[in-house]
């Protein structure tokens, strides 16, 4: 079966969060249960080596912004078709955000030209490859389906999946015709969303199947605290929404040949794990010979994420004789509630403000628990990858934090079940709360290795969700 995937990022070739992870990886699971997926990605400037050594395979004069062509290189097990239009995406900055960080102005045009191109490769535009599904992600690929409906003809099916339901593509509706839209779908029953046109809103309407990263997030965003405006348009479709659960990508995430770490390490040999907490404390400047256990945070830092909350926690964390490693960059005032964390408690809290690929891998390496405090998490894989390297997470009971981690309850630690700590109060006094109640298993060796070890045979590989996309695509041809 061939699927064709629409996304605006892709690990490890351009990333700014979750989503280029799941487009990374899903590929080379769905080839291991005989599904051909190849990715749709524009060719911003970290591509641009990759396009001397692609073929091109179809050019495009008419798409929103300007032509561009598709250029097919398969590099790191991944095939990608690269949309070349340097008008749109050869520029500095981010992918999605000017040099100040403000959203490009033509962010429309840039994703209706990856939609279109999307829908247009859908449809048979190069020769000798026709897809069966074609996969949008998110917002920036949401019109893909919209451009498939519209062609009015016998045409594959289309999924969107929804990584974070907050962000939803919303311009006003003078864009329209630049994407080559049908002005008479703008209305509350198609594209139109409280005046302006949304990409996502467009894809829920049109595509085939909804799925979203997890179950739990699936049901959530059919109410109004989670929806984000769009729970009655979800509500409408509800009986074409699922949750498949995202995985990560066991090979590159191995505690036990891990390049990154100190020392590499596995369930067997989890006293090796020390030696990276002495590494990360000493890159860091935090303290070495402290008795409590080492949390840390790998982040965005944003209120969504409740790391205002946990800001407001840190107090109370050093005084149970704990530390906490903070990576990640945000907002500028939560950057600098951090920074002011670490100065005011020296040795005990240390915050590196930016990202470093290499270096997030020794933060679950050295530390003893990560912290995700998030007031919604439509999955998350950095508790993933914490089960992974027998760092446990401490996490909100919300969206995929809910369907990864099995809280240390009496119940849980009796069945040896237990891999980390759930807690519902996404405040400074529950975050407090937690904080003592993983203080207080660290303080028992005994069980704290029970925890480390169940955490990491936790099942956390593409492999069951690679067979249930596999399941939606042979449902949907």
């Amino acid at each position: 079966m061939n699927v064709l995937m629409v996304a605006s990022e892709c690990a490890p070739f351009v990333k700014t969060g979750g989503l280029a992870d799941v487009v990374g990886a899903l590929p080379a699971a769905l080839a291991r249960v005989d599904v051909d997926a190849q990715v749709v990605l524009p060719a911003y400037p970290p591509l641009f080596p990759l396009l001397p050594k692609g073929e091109e395979v179809a050019r495009f004069d008419d798409l929103p912004g300007g032509p561009g062509r598709i250029v097919r290189v398969t590099v790191q097990g991944i095939t990608l078709l690269l949309l070349d239009a340097p008008q749109l995406f050869d520029r500095p900055g981010g992918l999605y955000v000017d040099e100040a960080g403000k959203d490009w102005a033509d962010n429309h045009l840039r994703f209706g030209a990856l939609s279109m191109a999307g829908a247009r490769i859908a449809m048979g535009a190069i020769d000798g490859y026709q897809p069966d599904v074609l996969h949008a992600h998110d917002w920036q690929a949401a019109l893909a389906p919209v451009y498939l409906r519209m062609a009015g003809r016998d045409t594959p099916r289309s999924i969107i999946t929804i990584h974070n339901i907050a962000f939803q593509g919303r311009f006003g509706p003078q864009v329209l015709d630049r994407l080559h839209l049908k002005t008479d779908w703008f209305h509350p029953e198609g594209l139109e969303f409280h005046g302006d046109l949304s990409f996502l809103k467009g894809a829920l309407m049109y595509a085939d199947r909804i799925t979203t990263v997890s179950p739990t997030y699936a049901r959530e965003i059919l109410t109004p605290e989670f929806g984000m405006g769009l729970e009655g348009v979800l509500q409408a479709r509800a009986s074409v929404l699922s949750g498949v659960l995202n995985g990560i990508d066991i090979e590159a995430w191995n505690p036990a040949d891990d390049t990154a770490l100190a020392e590499p390490y596995e369930a067997k040999t989890l006293k090796r794990k020390a030696a990276n907490r002495t590494a990360l404390s000493e890159r860091l400047g935090l303290n070495t010979d402290t008795s409590g256990p080492l949390f840390c945070v790998v982040s965005r830092l944003t209120n969504q994420k409740g790391l205002d909350a946990l800001l407001d926690a840190v107090p109370h964390l050093v005084e149970r004789g704990a530390q906490l490693a903070v990576l990640g960059t945000g907002q500028p005032e939560l950057e600098q509630g951090f920074r002011d964390a670490a100065q005011a408690h020296p040795g005990q809290v240390a915050t590196h403000i930016g990202y470093d690929e290499a270096l997030s891998h020794l933060f679950q390496a050295g530390s003893d628990a990560i912290l995700i405090p998030s007031r919604f998490e439509p999955c998350g894989l950095t508790q993933l990858y914490g089960l992974r390297y027998g760092t446990l997470p401490v996490v909100a009971r919300t969206g995929g934090l809910a369907d990864t981690v099995i809280d240390a309850n009496v119940a849980a630690i009796l069945a040896k079940a237990a891999t980390g700590f759930v807690f519902t109060d996404v405040s400074a006094f529950g975050i407090a709360q937690v904080i003592d109640r993983v203080v207080d298993a660290y303080g028992d060796p005994k069980l704290w290795q029970s925890l480390q070890r169940a955490a990491m045979r936790h099942p956390v590989s593409w492999d069951s969700s690679a067979q249930a996309y596999c399941d939606l695509y042979t449902d949907l041809v």
